[in-house]
């Protein structure tokens, strides 16, 4: 076949180009070209950007979303451990298609025998808690909009209703979806919710306790991922007001701000909040001699009816006991004054040795004001902690925390309770999926709170992600570190969960914040990616847009590797040439490449340190530096030891090396290149 001259013209240059480069390609056979930095250095392929959303990370000028509001009056019978209630949801429709159906949650049916989620969960594992009297009854449901009301059809399957519409809802248009329901309170439910006798009274902690709207969106549509207990909430954002009654002789704290405190709340109560609003000490609004006492209730007698109503949260949650000590205090958070405040049984207390939730408010107050720097100001009027069976579990404006936790563990768990505040109570990511995208996020913050409030700033994150790598190192290289961090929630092994979810993403980002970003670029990006999202519902793409548009900085790699893959990280002092100039030179022995730190020390104790960027092992296993200054006493890569190199043999060089290599008859400078 003839070639045509456009075809002759590339084969000739083909043949040409080794000869003008004086045989230049033959240097490097094949078998010799380091193919896992292709595909370490290969781009991520995520979602296409649209209308909806951007490249840069930012939601797209036609981003919508949805909407619930709910109107809920609720009861609870103390002797039956049980509640009842009504409730009416507003949904409204943004998207720009039509609806044919609805989606509603019943997490309280997971908590049956025999549910899917029993199947998937240990009945003694953290997330159980199943029973035989356990789930919704549902009554009375009806559909209202344009002044007429239905009776729908619906399908519950175990977690999920589906209810049909007759006529589907147009974009704009708004519906009312009403109902009645019951249900008996786990006494565990699974470590979220649930009940515990005190001294004093029970304490009961209400959460997944009415039935909510699935998420539909942009990206899914709808989101009906049945819950199995171990992922948690995707939610949208609304009004909600919220009618309480209970025993007389309870206090009730929950989500929002309490509308009627003069019906319960005595004169002396309103009047220790007041000074609480003003005071940076706890004020006692009860106090441990005065649980229980009849002059803590206002006058009369029967139930109360306790009337909250929250704004732009995704989510409401309660606690009521007879057994709580109450006090508050005032947290700043920039323009705004929040009160933070503590619900506590007496065994929450500790001693002078062992300080219990007597210092919880201290801790709330700490977590508001901190992220309300590190991040943005915490939106909400109220911060509540409250003790009981729940080991550590987070809802808007309320957290419930474990009675029994004392000292620093009291701290720690509060504060990254709180800390959720931001993430996913705020920024709305779809935790059922892509749990790192909460507790990842919260878990790095955490960090630097805990240094803030125990180093007063003395202590430098190196010093914390020392620590951390160790653990992260052993772990990646057991059973846990053999799913990635981009695994969706209930598909994470449960002894792998903190790994996964927590530790690994948050000290992720500590890496990418102090190691290959730096403060600077990388707060700029964080706090840009929480206002671009707050109150919207971003996904994985959208926060590693966000982090390369505002830093400017390509970090597919990292995406890749610490995300997307399990790779591993070994950085190795390579060979050391000495003479006149000493040529170091480093590798890189596994798929995960961060940029590298070396650290020279010369013979007169001097130090010196220089960075490879990861850019420099794109086509390439080793990277060489010149070293000019004079004799090296010793050669140390990651000389603080921050990041998660799985081999710190090979990481430190010094002359008695090489002496040693010469007198085997091997050469430390030999082995650069070797075949790996």
């Amino acid at each position: 076949m003839r070639l045509r001259p456009r075809l002759l013209t590339s084969v000739l240059v083909a043949a040409l180009v080794p000869m003008l480069w004086g045989g230049a390609f033959a240097q490097q056979s094949p078998d010799q070209v380091p193919e896992h930095n292709l595909e370490a250095f290969e781009p991520v392929d995520l979602p296409d950007p649209n209308r909806y959303r951007d490249a840069d990370g930012s939601p797209g000028r036609a981003y919508w979303q949805n909407a619930a509001d709910y109107q809920i009056d609720v009861a609870l019978d103390t002797a039956r451990k049980r509640v009842t209630g009504t409730e009416t949801i507003t949904y409204t429709n943004n998207a720009p298609e039509a609806l044919e159906r609805l989606w509603v949650q019943l997490e309280q049916n997971y908590f049956k025998t025999g549910s899917r989620g029993n199947a998937a969960v240990p009945a003694d594992a953290r997330f159980g808690g199943f029973f035989e009297e356990a789930g919704y009854d549902l009554s009375n449901l009806r559909l209202r909009r344009g002044g007429e009301t239905t009776t729908p059809d619906t399908l519950v399957d175990g977690t999920r209703m589906r209810v049909s519409l007759d006529e589907p809802l147009a974009s704009g248009d708004s519906l009312q979806l009403s109902f009645d329901f019951a249900y008996t309170l786990p006494k565990d439910g699974a470590d979220r919710h649930g009940w515990m006798e005190m001294e004093d009274g029970t304490v009961y902690q209400f959460a997944q306790w009415y039935p909510r709207m699935y998420v539909y969106d942009d990206v899914h549509g709808w989101n009906p991922l049945p819950y199995l207990g171990q992922g948690e909430y995707y939610l949208e954002y609304g009004t909600f007001n919220v009618n309480i009654t209970v025993p007389r002789n309870m206090i009730v704290g929950g989500t929002g701000r309490l509308q009627n405190p003069d019906d319960v709340l005595t004169e002396t109560q309103r009047e220790r909040l007041a000074e609480a609003r003003q005071s940076r000490e706890p004020v006692m609004i009860i106090d441990s001699t005065e649980v229980g006492a009849p002059d803590t209730r206002p006058d009369g007698t029967g139930r109360l009816t306790w009337r909250y109503e929250a704004d732009r949260v995704r989510d409401f949650a309660w606690a009521a006991s007879s057994a709580f000590i109450w006090d508050a205090a005032r947290a700043n958070a920039g323009d705004r004054t929040v009160l933070a405040q503590s619900l506590y049984p007496r065994e929450g207390l500790g001693t002078d040795q062992n300080p219990g939730w007597e210092r919880s408010t201290a801790y709330t107050q700490h977590s508001v004001e901190f992220y309300s720097d590190f991040v943005a100001p915490y939106p909400y009027p109220n911060a509540i902690n409250v003790a009981g069976r729940v080991q550590g579990m987070e809802y808007p404006q309320i957290v419930f925390c474990d009675v029994n936790s004392r000292g620093r563990s009291l701290f720690q768990v509060t504060d990254h309770e709180f800390g959720h505040t931001w993430f996913p109570m705020v920024v709305g990511s779809d935790e059922r999926r892509w749990v790192w995208m909460d507790e990842g996020l919260n878990t790095f913050m955490n960090q630097y709170s805990a240094l803030d409030f125990y180093g007063q700033g003395r202590v430098p994150p190196a010093k914390v992600m020392g620590g951390l790598s160790k653990y992260v190192t052993k772990q990646m290289g057991s059973p846990f570190g053999d799913q990635p961090i981009m695994t969706y929630a209930d598909r994470i092994r449960d002894d792998a969960l903190g790994f996964l979810a927590y530790l690994k993403p948050g000290y992720g980002l500590m890496v990418l914040r102090e190691h290959v970003l730096g403060p600077e670029r990388f707060d700029s990006a964080f706090k840009e990616y929480f206002d671009r999202w707050a109150y919207k519902h971003p996904k994985p793409a959208d926060f590693f847009r966000t982090m390369e548009d505002v830093s400017g900085e390509d970090l597919d790699w990292f995406w890749r590797s610490w995300f997307y893959e399990t790779d591993a990280l070994d950085q190795a002092v390579d060979s050391v040439a000495r003479g006149d100039t000493t040529m170091v030179t480093v590798s890189q022995n596994e798929q995960l490449m961060l940029p590298v730190t070396v650290q020279l020390t010369y013979e007169d104790g001097s130090t010196e340190q220089r960075r490879i960027p990861a850019e420099a092992f794109y086509t390439r296993d080793t990277n060489t530096l010149r070293v000019t200054d004079g004799p090296l006493q010793r050669i140390a890569l990651d000389p603080n030891q921050i990041l998660p190199d799985m081999n710190r043999g090979n990481n430190i060089w010094t002359p008695s090396d090489a002496t040693e290599s010469s007198s085997t008859g091997s050469s430390t400078e030999s082995t650069s290149d070797s075949g790996r």
